[in-house]
Protein backbone atom coordinates (compact mmCIF):
# COMPACT_ATOMS: atom_id res chain seq x y z
CA UNK A 1 0.00 0.00 0.00
CA UNK A 2 1.48 3.70 -0.88
CA UNK A 3 1.72 6.42 0.86
CA UNK A 4 -1.30 7.89 -0.24
CA UNK A 5 -3.33 5.22 -0.07
CA UNK A 6 -2.25 5.05 3.87
CA UNK A 7 -3.32 8.46 4.21
CA UNK A 8 -6.66 7.76 2.63
CA UNK A 9 -7.48 4.41 4.83
CA UNK A 10 -5.63 5.28 8.03
CA UNK A 11 -6.11 9.09 9.36
CA UNK A 12 -3.08 9.92 11.17
CA UNK A 13 -5.06 10.24 14.95
CA UNK A 14 -5.48 6.40 14.25
CA UNK A 15 -1.68 5.71 13.38
CA UNK A 16 -0.90 7.89 16.07
CA UNK A 17 -2.29 5.99 18.68
CA UNK A 18 -0.65 2.20 17.26
CA UNK A 19 2.39 0.82 17.42
CA UNK A 20 4.81 1.84 14.35
CA UNK A 21 4.03 -0.58 11.51
CA UNK A 22 7.84 -1.36 9.67
CA UNK A 23 6.60 -0.50 6.28
CA UNK A 24 5.11 2.48 6.96
CA UNK A 25 8.04 4.12 8.87
CA UNK A 26 10.02 3.75 5.50
CA UNK A 27 7.11 5.55 3.58
CA UNK A 28 5.93 8.75 5.19
CA UNK A 29 7.88 11.78 5.21
CA UNK A 30 9.88 13.62 7.88
CA UNK A 31 6.87 15.93 8.00
CA UNK A 32 4.03 13.87 7.95
CA UNK A 33 6.16 11.89 10.85
CA UNK A 34 6.22 15.35 13.08
CA UNK A 35 2.75 16.09 12.45
CA UNK A 36 1.62 12.11 14.10
CA UNK A 37 4.47 12.81 16.74
CA UNK A 38 2.59 16.37 17.40
CA UNK A 39 -0.42 14.18 18.17
CA UNK A 40 0.45 11.42 20.68
CA UNK A 41 1.01 11.71 24.35
CA UNK A 42 5.23 11.64 25.79
CA UNK A 43 5.05 7.63 25.87
CA UNK A 44 3.80 6.89 22.37
CA UNK A 45 6.05 9.72 21.18
CA UNK A 46 9.09 8.25 22.88
CA UNK A 47 8.49 4.99 21.24
CA UNK A 48 8.20 6.01 18.02
CA UNK A 49 11.26 8.01 17.98
CA UNK A 50 12.92 4.81 18.98
CA UNK A 51 11.76 3.19 16.00
CA UNK A 52 12.51 5.02 13.58
CA UNK A 53 15.80 5.05 10.96
CA UNK A 54 17.82 8.05 12.99
CA UNK A 55 18.23 10.30 10.52
CA UNK A 56 14.51 9.89 9.69
CA UNK A 57 13.78 10.23 12.85
CA UNK A 58 16.07 13.54 13.26
CA UNK A 59 14.50 15.56 10.35
CA UNK A 60 11.02 14.41 11.71
CA UNK A 61 11.83 16.07 14.96
CA UNK A 62 13.50 19.83 13.44
CA UNK A 63 9.78 20.28 12.22
CA UNK A 64 8.69 20.07 15.92
CA UNK A 65 8.00 23.58 18.43
CA UNK A 66 11.80 23.96 19.82
CA UNK A 67 9.74 23.25 23.56
CA UNK A 68 9.14 20.24 22.04
CA UNK A 69 11.69 18.89 20.52
CA UNK A 70 13.48 19.73 24.45
CA UNK A 71 10.88 17.57 25.79
CA UNK A 72 11.16 14.69 23.51
CA UNK A 73 15.24 14.86 23.81
CA UNK A 74 15.19 15.32 27.46
CA UNK A 75 13.00 11.98 28.42
CA UNK A 76 15.23 9.88 25.70
CA UNK A 77 17.33 7.36 26.29
CA UNK A 78 20.88 9.91 26.71
CA UNK A 79 22.67 8.12 24.36
CA UNK A 80 19.92 8.33 21.52
CA UNK A 81 19.52 11.41 22.51
CA UNK A 82 23.01 12.48 21.65
CA UNK A 83 22.89 10.75 18.45
CA UNK A 84 19.46 12.26 17.73
CA UNK A 85 20.59 16.12 18.75
CA UNK A 86 24.07 15.11 16.37
CA UNK A 87 21.39 14.46 13.58
CA UNK A 88 19.77 17.49 13.69
CA UNK A 89 21.25 20.65 11.20
CA UNK A 90 23.07 23.03 13.36
CA UNK A 91 20.91 26.06 12.78
CA UNK A 92 17.75 24.17 13.99
CA UNK A 93 19.72 23.30 17.52
CA UNK A 94 20.45 27.01 18.08
CA UNK A 95 17.03 27.85 17.44
CA UNK A 96 15.88 25.06 20.03
CA UNK A 97 18.29 26.28 22.55
CA UNK A 98 17.31 29.52 21.84
CA UNK A 99 13.67 28.80 22.79
CA UNK A 100 14.56 26.94 26.51
CA UNK A 101 15.81 27.66 29.60
CA UNK A 102 19.30 28.33 29.72
CA UNK A 103 19.36 25.65 32.29
CA UNK A 104 17.96 23.26 29.64
CA UNK A 105 20.22 24.38 26.78
CA UNK A 106 23.47 23.57 28.98
CA UNK A 107 21.88 20.58 29.52
CA UNK A 108 21.66 19.52 25.60
CA UNK A 109 24.86 21.26 24.80
CA UNK A 110 26.79 18.80 27.00
CA UNK A 111 25.02 15.98 25.07
CA UNK A 112 27.15 17.17 21.83
CA UNK A 113 30.81 16.68 21.48
CA UNK A 114 33.10 19.26 22.50
CA UNK A 115 34.42 20.50 19.00
CA UNK A 116 31.07 20.75 17.74
CA UNK A 117 29.66 22.14 20.80
CA UNK A 118 31.81 25.32 20.48
CA UNK A 119 30.63 25.87 17.40
CA UNK A 120 26.97 25.77 18.07
CA UNK A 121 27.88 28.18 21.17
CA UNK A 122 29.50 30.68 18.15
CA UNK A 123 26.13 30.20 16.50
CA UNK A 124 24.21 31.40 19.33
CA UNK A 125 26.52 34.51 19.62
CA UNK A 126 25.24 35.61 16.23
CA UNK A 127 22.40 38.22 16.59
CA UNK A 128 18.67 37.54 15.77
CA UNK A 129 17.98 38.29 11.89
CA UNK A 130 21.41 38.16 10.65
CA UNK A 131 23.04 35.73 8.55
CA UNK A 132 25.24 34.26 11.26
CA UNK A 133 22.00 33.32 13.16
CA UNK A 134 20.25 31.72 9.96
CA UNK A 135 23.50 29.69 8.90
CA UNK A 136 24.51 25.91 9.61
CA UNK A 137 28.06 24.59 10.28
CA UNK A 138 26.94 21.42 8.34
CA UNK A 139 28.95 21.61 5.20
CA UNK A 140 31.26 19.90 3.41
CA UNK A 141 34.79 22.02 2.93
CA UNK A 142 38.16 20.78 1.22
CA UNK A 143 41.21 22.33 0.76
CA UNK A 144 42.70 23.94 -2.67
CA UNK A 145 45.23 21.75 -2.94
CA UNK A 146 42.86 18.43 -2.73
CA UNK A 147 42.21 16.45 -5.77
CA UNK A 148 38.84 15.33 -6.81
CA UNK A 149 39.74 11.93 -5.35
CA UNK A 150 41.32 12.89 -2.00
CA UNK A 151 37.90 15.08 -1.80
CA UNK A 152 35.59 12.17 -2.79
CA UNK A 153 37.08 10.26 0.38
CA UNK A 154 36.73 13.03 2.59
CA UNK A 155 32.76 13.26 1.48
CA UNK A 156 32.26 9.98 1.87
CA UNK A 157 33.45 10.29 5.22
CA UNK A 158 31.97 13.40 6.56
CA UNK A 159 29.06 14.07 3.93
CA UNK A 160 26.55 11.97 6.05
CA UNK A 161 26.37 14.77 8.55
CA UNK A 162 26.31 17.42 5.91
CA UNK A 163 23.01 19.17 5.19
CA UNK A 164 24.03 19.40 1.39
CA UNK A 165 26.90 18.05 -0.50
CA UNK A 166 25.92 19.98 -4.00
CA UNK A 167 28.77 22.15 -3.26
CA UNK A 168 32.37 21.56 -2.19
CA UNK A 169 33.69 25.15 -0.31
CA UNK A 170 37.59 25.20 -1.11
CA UNK A 171 38.93 27.14 1.50
CA UNK A 172 42.84 28.03 1.84
CA UNK A 173 45.54 27.12 4.67
CA UNK A 174 44.19 29.98 7.00
CA UNK A 175 40.60 28.59 6.13
CA UNK A 176 39.41 31.53 3.73
CA UNK A 177 37.31 30.97 1.02
CA UNK A 178 38.78 30.83 -2.76
CA UNK A 179 36.38 28.82 -4.57
CA UNK A 180 33.23 26.56 -4.86
CA UNK A 181 33.25 23.43 -6.89
CA UNK A 182 30.05 21.78 -7.76
CA UNK A 183 30.05 18.23 -6.40
CA UNK A 184 28.82 17.12 -10.54
CA UNK A 185 32.18 19.36 -11.82
CA UNK A 186 34.10 17.15 -9.36
CA UNK A 187 33.08 13.83 -10.21
CA UNK A 188 33.33 14.28 -14.30
CA UNK A 189 36.69 15.67 -13.49
CA UNK A 190 39.75 13.67 -13.51
CA UNK A 191 40.57 11.87 -10.26
CA UNK A 192 43.60 13.58 -9.97
CA UNK A 193 42.47 17.40 -10.63
CA UNK A 194 43.51 19.69 -8.02
CA UNK A 195 40.64 21.19 -6.70
CA UNK A 196 41.90 24.66 -7.43
CA UNK A 197 42.24 24.15 -11.23
CA UNK A 198 38.15 23.02 -11.51
CA UNK A 199 36.80 25.29 -8.32
CA UNK A 200 35.00 29.05 -9.25
CA UNK A 201 36.92 31.80 -8.05
CA UNK A 202 34.27 34.29 -8.08
CA UNK A 203 31.99 33.09 -5.14
CA UNK A 204 29.37 34.91 -4.19
CA UNK A 205 29.37 34.88 -0.41
CA UNK A 206 27.94 37.40 2.65
CA UNK A 207 29.13 38.65 5.86
CA UNK A 208 27.83 37.04 8.97
CA UNK A 209 26.10 40.25 9.78
CA UNK A 210 23.88 41.15 6.83
CA UNK A 211 20.26 41.06 7.32
CA UNK A 212 18.47 37.84 6.67
CA UNK A 213 16.25 40.00 4.38
CA UNK A 214 18.91 40.98 1.94
CA UNK A 215 20.60 36.95 2.80
CA UNK A 216 17.26 35.92 1.21
CA UNK A 217 16.99 38.56 -1.90
CA UNK A 218 20.65 36.91 -2.82
CA UNK A 219 19.98 33.47 -2.91
CA UNK A 220 16.29 33.72 -4.63
CA UNK A 221 17.97 36.42 -7.57
CA UNK A 222 20.74 33.59 -8.41
CA UNK A 223 19.04 30.41 -7.78
CA UNK A 224 21.88 28.66 -5.64
CA UNK A 225 20.89 25.76 -2.94
CA UNK A 226 23.15 27.77 -0.31
CA UNK A 227 25.29 30.50 0.39
CA UNK A 228 28.55 30.56 2.00
CA UNK A 229 28.77 33.06 5.05
CA UNK A 230 32.12 34.21 5.68
CA UNK A 231 33.44 36.78 8.63
CA UNK A 232 35.61 39.66 8.23
CA UNK A 233 38.89 38.05 7.11
CA UNK A 234 36.85 36.01 4.59
CA UNK A 235 37.29 33.09 6.24
CA UNK A 236 34.13 30.44 5.90
CA UNK A 237 32.07 30.46 8.64
CA UNK A 238 28.63 28.49 7.44
CA UNK A 239 26.33 28.32 4.83
CA UNK A 240 22.75 29.04 4.38
CA UNK A 241 20.52 26.96 2.49
CA UNK A 242 17.57 27.43 0.38
CA UNK A 243 15.06 25.94 2.65
CA UNK A 244 16.32 28.22 5.56
CA UNK A 245 15.66 31.12 3.15
CA UNK A 246 11.81 29.67 2.80
CA UNK A 247 11.02 30.54 5.92
CA UNK A 248 12.65 33.86 6.00
CA UNK A 249 10.31 34.83 3.23
CA UNK A 250 7.35 33.24 4.46
CA UNK A 251 7.92 34.82 8.05
CA UNK A 252 8.96 38.33 6.27
CA UNK A 253 5.45 38.24 4.12
CA UNK A 254 3.57 37.11 7.25
CA UNK A 255 5.04 40.05 8.86
CA UNK A 256 3.93 42.22 6.32
CA UNK A 257 0.67 41.64 5.88
CA UNK A 258 0.17 42.13 9.72
CA UNK A 259 1.92 45.24 9.32
CA UNK A 260 -0.55 46.00 6.29
CA UNK A 261 -2.94 46.25 9.01
CA UNK A 262 -1.72 48.69 11.45
CA UNK A 263 -0.41 46.18 13.82
CA UNK A 264 3.16 45.07 15.02
CA UNK A 265 3.72 41.48 13.66
CA UNK A 266 3.40 38.90 15.58
CA UNK A 267 6.40 36.77 17.40
CA UNK A 268 4.86 34.09 17.99
CA UNK A 269 1.74 31.81 16.33
CA UNK A 270 -1.81 33.49 16.40
CA UNK A 271 -3.29 30.96 19.06
CA UNK A 272 -0.15 31.12 21.09
CA UNK A 273 -0.54 34.75 21.30
CA UNK A 274 -2.17 36.15 24.41
CA UNK A 275 -5.33 38.97 24.00
CA UNK A 276 -2.95 41.78 25.98
CA UNK A 277 -0.30 40.84 23.62
CA UNK A 278 -2.71 40.93 20.79
CA UNK A 279 -4.11 44.54 22.69
CA UNK A 280 -0.30 46.22 23.29
CA UNK A 281 0.66 45.12 19.32
CA UNK A 282 -2.09 46.97 17.76
CA UNK A 283 -3.39 49.65 20.47
CA UNK A 284 -0.31 52.19 19.63
CA UNK A 285 -1.46 52.75 15.92
CA UNK A 286 -5.01 52.60 16.53
CA UNK A 287 -5.07 55.43 19.16
CA UNK A 288 -2.16 57.23 16.68
CA UNK A 289 -4.80 56.57 13.97
CA UNK A 290 -7.41 57.44 15.68
CA UNK A 291 -6.59 60.70 17.18
CA UNK A 292 -5.33 61.85 13.23
CA UNK A 293 -8.46 60.70 11.90
CA UNK A 294 -10.10 63.39 14.63
CA UNK A 295 -9.01 65.86 11.95
CA UNK A 296 -12.17 64.30 9.88
CA UNK A 297 -14.28 65.52 12.17
CA UNK A 298 -12.98 69.42 12.13
CA UNK A 299 -13.16 69.17 8.18
CA UNK A 300 -16.78 68.32 8.58
CA UNK A 301 -17.72 70.96 10.72
CA UNK A 302 -15.78 73.44 8.91
CA UNK A 303 -18.12 72.07 5.80
CA UNK A 304 -21.41 72.07 7.60
CA UNK A 305 -22.70 75.20 6.30
CA UNK A 306 -21.87 73.96 2.57
CA UNK A 307 -23.89 70.64 3.93
CA UNK A 308 -26.38 72.33 5.33
CA UNK A 309 -27.90 74.13 1.69
CA UNK A 310 -26.97 70.64 -0.11
CA UNK A 311 -27.86 67.92 2.19
CA UNK A 312 -27.50 65.30 -0.56
CA UNK A 313 -23.82 65.99 -0.35
CA UNK A 314 -23.53 64.20 2.70
CA UNK A 315 -25.04 60.82 0.94
CA UNK A 316 -21.67 60.25 -1.48
CA UNK A 317 -19.07 61.04 1.75
CA UNK A 318 -18.61 57.36 2.32
CA UNK A 319 -18.98 56.34 -1.30
CA UNK A 320 -15.71 59.38 -1.97
CA UNK A 321 -13.28 58.95 0.89
CA UNK A 322 -13.64 54.83 1.22
CA UNK A 323 -12.61 55.03 -3.09
CA UNK A 324 -9.59 56.80 -2.15
CA UNK A 325 -7.98 54.33 0.47
CA UNK A 326 -9.49 51.97 -2.00
CA UNK A 327 -7.22 53.45 -4.13
CA UNK A 328 -4.38 53.82 -1.99
CA UNK A 329 -4.55 50.42 -0.48
CA UNK A 330 -3.89 49.00 -3.79
CA UNK A 331 -0.80 50.94 -4.55
CA UNK A 332 0.94 50.62 -1.19
CA UNK A 333 0.63 46.76 -1.19
CA UNK A 334 1.91 46.62 -4.59
CA UNK A 335 4.78 49.12 -3.54
CA UNK A 336 5.45 47.32 -0.49
CA UNK A 337 6.01 43.91 -2.10
CA UNK A 338 8.12 46.03 -4.77
CA UNK A 339 10.19 47.51 -2.56
CA UNK A 340 11.05 43.96 -0.10
CA UNK A 341 12.27 42.60 -3.25
CA UNK A 342 14.35 45.63 -4.35
CA UNK A 343 12.71 45.88 -7.51
CA UNK A 344 11.48 49.40 -6.41
CA UNK A 345 14.50 51.83 -5.34
CA UNK A 346 13.98 54.93 -4.00
CA UNK A 347 15.75 56.91 -7.12
CA UNK A 348 12.81 55.38 -9.37
CA UNK A 349 10.41 57.86 -7.02
CA UNK A 350 9.39 59.78 -9.90
CA UNK A 351 8.86 56.96 -12.39
CA UNK A 352 6.92 55.46 -10.10
CA UNK A 353 5.14 58.16 -9.64
CA UNK A 354 4.15 59.02 -13.24
CA UNK A 355 3.26 55.75 -13.76
CA UNK A 356 0.37 55.67 -11.01
CA UNK A 357 -1.21 59.31 -11.62
CA UNK A 358 -1.89 57.96 -15.33
CA UNK A 359 -3.08 54.56 -13.84
CA UNK A 360 -4.69 56.73 -11.47
CA UNK A 361 -6.23 59.04 -14.22
CA UNK A 362 -7.86 56.65 -16.40
CA UNK A 363 -9.18 54.82 -12.83
CA UNK A 364 -10.63 58.14 -11.88
CA UNK A 365 -12.29 58.68 -15.15
CA UNK A 366 -14.38 54.79 -15.02
CA UNK A 367 -14.98 55.45 -11.39
CA UNK A 368 -16.40 59.14 -12.15
CA UNK A 369 -18.31 58.12 -14.95
CA UNK A 370 -19.78 55.25 -13.04
CA UNK A 371 -20.19 57.95 -9.66
CA UNK A 372 -22.42 60.20 -12.24
CA UNK A 373 -24.72 57.48 -12.90
CA UNK A 374 -25.20 55.98 -9.10
CA UNK A 375 -26.04 59.75 -8.37
CA UNK A 376 -28.27 59.81 -11.09
CA UNK A 377 -30.08 56.99 -9.48
CA UNK A 378 -30.56 58.53 -6.63
CA UNK A 379 -32.96 61.12 -8.08
CA UNK A 380 -30.56 64.16 -7.47
CA UNK A 381 -29.74 67.11 -9.86
CA UNK A 382 -27.36 66.98 -12.60
CA UNK A 383 -24.89 69.55 -10.87
CA UNK A 384 -24.36 66.92 -7.62
CA UNK A 385 -23.98 64.30 -10.24
CA UNK A 386 -21.06 66.19 -11.99
CA UNK A 387 -19.70 66.99 -8.43
CA UNK A 388 -19.57 63.00 -7.23
CA UNK A 389 -18.08 62.93 -10.83
CA UNK A 390 -15.28 64.83 -10.66
CA UNK A 391 -14.67 64.52 -7.03
CA UNK A 392 -14.00 60.83 -7.44
CA UNK A 393 -11.57 61.60 -10.13
CA UNK A 394 -9.45 64.11 -8.51
CA UNK A 395 -9.80 61.67 -5.05
CA UNK A 396 -8.13 58.77 -6.72
CA UNK A 397 -5.45 60.97 -8.21
CA UNK A 398 -4.12 62.54 -5.09
CA UNK A 399 -4.48 59.44 -3.25
CA UNK A 400 -2.72 58.02 -6.04
CA UNK A 401 -0.02 60.39 -5.84
CA UNK A 402 0.59 60.63 -2.38
CA UNK A 403 0.59 56.11 -2.06
CA UNK A 404 3.16 56.45 -4.88
CA UNK A 405 5.58 58.75 -3.40
CA UNK A 406 4.73 57.70 0.93
CA UNK A 407 6.01 54.13 0.87
CA UNK A 408 9.38 55.33 -1.19
CA UNK A 409 9.82 58.05 1.49
CA UNK A 410 9.56 56.50 4.56
CA UNK A 411 11.65 53.26 2.98
CA UNK A 412 14.30 56.22 2.35
CA UNK A 413 13.87 57.37 6.09
CA UNK A 414 14.18 53.81 7.66
CA UNK A 415 11.53 53.51 8.51
CA UNK A 416 9.41 50.15 7.84
CA UNK A 417 6.43 51.42 5.26
CA UNK A 418 4.45 48.22 6.08
CA UNK A 419 3.28 49.31 9.10
CA UNK A 420 2.70 53.07 8.29
CA UNK A 421 1.55 53.39 4.86
CA UNK A 422 -1.69 51.41 4.54
CA UNK A 423 -3.12 52.95 7.77
CA UNK A 424 -1.93 56.41 7.27
CA UNK A 425 -2.85 56.56 3.65
CA UNK A 426 -6.69 55.30 4.52
CA UNK A 427 -6.63 58.57 7.38
CA UNK A 428 -5.07 60.96 5.50
CA UNK A 429 -7.12 60.18 2.24
CA UNK A 430 -9.99 60.76 4.59
CA UNK A 431 -9.62 64.43 5.47
CA UNK A 432 -7.92 65.61 2.36
CA UNK A 433 -10.91 63.91 0.72
CA UNK A 434 -13.20 65.73 2.48
CA UNK A 435 -11.93 69.12 1.85
CA UNK A 436 -11.46 67.90 -2.47
CA UNK A 437 -15.12 66.95 -2.56
CA UNK A 438 -16.30 70.46 -0.71
CA UNK A 439 -14.29 72.61 -2.39
CA UNK A 440 -15.02 70.76 -6.09
CA UNK A 441 -19.26 71.12 -4.51
CA UNK A 442 -18.68 74.76 -3.73
CA UNK A 443 -17.09 75.56 -7.23
CA UNK A 444 -19.73 74.00 -9.35
CA UNK A 445 -22.79 74.96 -7.27
CA UNK A 446 -21.65 78.60 -6.67
CA UNK A 447 -22.13 77.98 -3.11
Amino acid sequence: MDNALLKQHEPQSVLANADPPAELLHQLQPYDLSEMLREMDEKKRLKWIAALPLTLAAEALEYLEPELQYETLNHLDGNLASMLLKQMSSDMIVDMLLAVHPLQAEKMLKMLPEDYREKINALMRYPEYTAGSLMTVDYVSARAHWTGEQTLRHIRKVGGEAEIISYIYVTGMRGELVGIVSLKEMILAHPQTKLADIAKKDVISVPADMEQEEVAAILSRYGFYALPVVDRQNRLIGIITYDDVVEVIQEEATEDIQKLGGSQPLSEPYFKTSVWSLYRKRIVWLFILFVGGAYTSTVLESYQSTLDKVVSLSFFIPLLIGTGGNTGSQIISTLIRALGTEEVKFRDLFRVIRKELVTGLLLGISLGIIGFFRAELMDVSVAISMVVSLAALFIVLWSSLVSAALPLVLHRLKIDPAVVSGPLISTLVDGTGLIIYMSIAKAVLHL
